[in-house]
């Protein structure tokens, strides 16, 4: 028997110009080069300039994925942008993505769940394929986190970063076995007990103000490994495959020391790691499709691979994902 299958036709990434190293970073708060580099693997992130927003940096990742797919825009029936720096309240930055792409009337929303964001939109997605209500869809991660930072913390400034990340999915009937191409398997958490580890202190309807990144980071690195590990096996076994088996590693770019305690967890070999976050910093919802695009497009992952994603973030959110590229 068949099954339909949500497949990666293309991919796509965008890093704004503008670089703030570790060494710019001492000059404004209380930090060097050697204490970031040490306590997170980071050594620079990308900033974007002020007046270009979320979904510009969208769009750029958008053209790049759509382009890989040998599709253009005028193809595009839905368009899924997992954010937590949207342009504006309302509307969603994928109705303003939808429009500077000049994409046709279709369906376009965001989706927030922090770093988890486009994890959760990939399994949207690929529930709006499997019923049949779309044929080419744009899921999108792209954030601008260092307009949420407070610059006088050293413990949260010094992680995060500016991106986007895109893929285009369609539909391909397969088999109904791993080794079709697609996305073959998910495990989605949250426990919103946790939110206190990694939030925003503002929002429209409580102080009308944006808010600044708030953060317990040894606790928040405790429950990632742990709560990680878990969601990576349980989608392995929803995808009915193996975590030995996995050729790409992509977790969340978040801290060099978490993505190596949960590969050693996983007992996953560090050389199958896709690993950015000494250079892009974390870049939350934007983050796995940065390091997916990146190991595509320098030829580390081939077509046929199996791919595990995973991510946390605030709420606490997490999940894992499997692919078979």
């Amino acid at each position: 028997m068949g099954q339909l299958r949500s497949v990666i036709a293309g991919v796509g990434a965008y890093l704004p110009p503008g670089v703030m190293t570790n060494d710019d970073l001492a000059k404004i708060v209380d930090t060097s080069d050697e204490w970031i580099v040490e306590r997170t693997g980071i050594r620079q992130r990308h900033r974007a300039d002020p007046g270009v927003a979320t979904s510009d940096l969208a769009v750029e990742a958008a053209n790049k994925a759509l382009a890989a797919a040998g599709k253009t825009a005028a193809d595009v029936d839905l368009i899924i942008v997992a954010t937590t720096t949207p342009d504006l309240t309302f509307p969603a930055t994928a109705a303003i993505v939808q429009r500077k792409l000049g994409a046709p009337i279709g369906i376009a929303f965001d989706v927030q769940a922090v770093c988890s964001g486009f994890v959760y939109a990939l399994s949207v997605a690929d529930g709006f394929m499997a019923a049949g209500r779309s044929q080419c869809a744009l899921v999108i991660g792209a954030e601008e986190m260092t307009k949420l930072m407070d610059w006088s913390d050293r413990g949260t400034c010094v992680l995060f970063g500016d991106g986007a990340g895109a893929v285009v999915l369609v539909p391909q009937e397969g088999e109904g076995t791993t080794d079709d191409a697609g996305l073959l398997g998910f495990a989605l958490r949250c426990d919103g007990t946790k939110q206190d580890l990694l939030y925003v202190d503002g929002g429209p309807s409580t102080d009308g103000q944006v808010g600044k990144l708030r953060m317990q980071g040894n606790q928040v690195f405790r429950h990632a490994v742990v709560n990680i590990a878990e969601a990576v096996t349980a989608a392995a076994a929803d995808a009915k495959v193996a975590v030995s088996d996995v050729d790409w590693f992509i977790p969340h770019q978040a801290n060099l020391r978490i993505l190596n305690g949960v590969a050693n967890r996983l007992g996953i070999d560090e050389a199958k790691v896709v690993t950015t976050v000494d250079r892009h910093a974390n870049t939350s919802a934007a983050s796995i499709p940065l390091a997916l695009a990146e190991a595509v497009e320098d030829g580390r992952i081939q077509r046929g691979q199996l791919l595990l994603l995973e991510a946390m973030g605030g709420g606490l959110t997490w999940g894992a994902c499997v692919i078979r590229y």
